[in-house]
């Protein structure tokens, strides 16, 4: 596996670290207790990392020496692949003849090491968007900064190169055919899942909330991912501020978390959110929180009363799944692979658009129907359970078999 930008060591919700950082950290454990050797190929970000980590039984992370160990965006790292590419070369020519059976990519910057790597071991690429550039500036936040044409041309000859590509939705299969031009038959749709272990309801809300130090009759909507326009979390602030201006006596009820670090285009303005809320003059309730491991993640999930995800793009949404796990309903923006992850209506709410009102409307069905959660977050417990990790990697697996088979069957034609 490839993650050029981003470490599948480094803690989701820091710097480019996010849902990609879990999907491939859970995805090669399950393929590695199937029996498939996993090694992650990463970036270096700091000197003393060790060359070889090793992640799990079966799964090793090899840091690569590509530019200067921190300062670099992503938007830097094209500069860099062909260094990155020559340590995975290097590491490759240190191994037995054939070491490799299959290149899976994950992102542009890393299909583009892939698919050198790829046909150079003369061995099948297997690619996973995550995002898309041109899904992505499609649906752009007002003054978030456009995805750059280099980046376009770069998605488009990967997919024109890989013996498979993986999308998680159906709606993100039928974008890399609209947007893209993929071949129908070379792309396979592969749920994400959710670490049904951890993400659990275990002792409840009201103990969750009790460790958390938080009050136990509140109404807590709760925002987890990293600080970006693409995000949307001045969506949730904006909203809460509605609701506060209808009805001001919600001022002592209302707990609004806001847990995850700035990212992305959020970097350069990383003060703003907290600006925003104290313009809105909803600082008094809002608790930015630094993004916290999985354990603790976990009960902040519990503790909610809602996850609110108004998005503006997101290829399926690792934490609406998260949060439903831990028997947290969500509401959500209609886009991308969110109304897969979220049944309208049935274990959240999905709101067309970003108008802030429309997100007050519905978080205020929480306030009037105490109730509601409790209900939503039933049935969003059993939706999780068909989401499990186990299921996703056997799916891969079939298509890492399907693109070894398309591979051969090239060479020999």
């Amino acid at each position: 596996m490839l993650s050029v930008h981003t470490s599948p060591l480094h803690q989701p919700g820091t710097g480019d670290a996010g849902g990609m950082n879990v999907y491939i950290v859970e995805l090669a454990k399950r393929l590695a207790r199937t029996g498939i050797e996993v090694e992650v190929f990463t970036r270096a970000t700091t000197g003393d990392l060790p060359c070889e980590v090793e992640l799990a039984p079966g799964v090793l992370v090899r840091h690569v020496d590509a530019g200067p160990y921190e300062g670099l965006s992503k938007e830097d790292l094209p500069a860099q692949l062909c260094a990155f590419t020559h340590g995975v070369m290097r590491a490759e020519a240190s191994q037995r003849p054939g070491h490799y059976d299959l290149v899976h990519s994950h992102y542009w910057l890393s299909g583009h090491v892939g698919w050198l790597a790829a046909d150079r071991w003369n061995v099948p690429l297997v690619h996973a968007m995550h995002t898309m550039a041109k899904v992505k500036n499609a649906a752009l936040a007002r003054g978030d900064t456009p995805e750059p044409a280099a980046r376009v041309i770069g998605e488009t000859q990967i997919v024109g190169a890989a013996d498979r590509l993986i999308a998680n939705t159906e709606e993100e299969a039928a974008e890399l055919i609209r947007h893209y031009a993929a071949a129908r038959e070379k792309v396979a749709v592969v749920h994400p899942g959710v670490n049904l272990d951890r993400f659990r309801p275990t002792d409840g809300r009201d103990a969750a909330r009790a460790r958390l130090g938080l009050p136990r009759d509140a109404v807590i909507p709760l925002f987890v991912g990293r600080i970006q326009p693409l995000k949307a979390p001045d969506i949730l602030l904006r909203a809460v501020a509605v609701l506060l201006t209808r009805d001001p006596s919600l001022r002592d009820r209302l707990v609004v978390p806001v847990v995850g670090g700035p990212s992305g285009t959020g970097l350069a303005r990383p003060d703003r959110l907290h600006k925003l809320a104290a313009r809105l003059g909803v600082a008094d309730v809002v608790r930015f929180q630094p993004p916290v491991g999985q354990e603790g993640l976990a009960d902040w999930y519990r503790a909610a009363s809602v996850l609110v995800m108004p998005s503006y793009s997101e290829s399926f949404g690792l934490v609406a799944m998260e949060a439903q796990a831990c028997g947290t309903p969500v509401v959500a923006a209609a886009v991308g692979g969110l109304p897969v992850a979220v049944r309208d209506g049935g274990t959240g709410f999905l709101v067309d658009g970003h108008d802030p009102a429309r997100y007050a409307d519905v978080l205020r069905r929480f306030v009037d129907r105490p109730g509601l959660t409790d209900e939503l977050g039933a049935a969003a417990v059993r939706h999780a359970q068909s989401f499990g990790w186990e299921a996703s990697a056997q799916a891969t697996a079939e298509v890492y078999d399907a693109a070894v088979r398309r591979h051969r069957f090239a060479a020999s034609a």
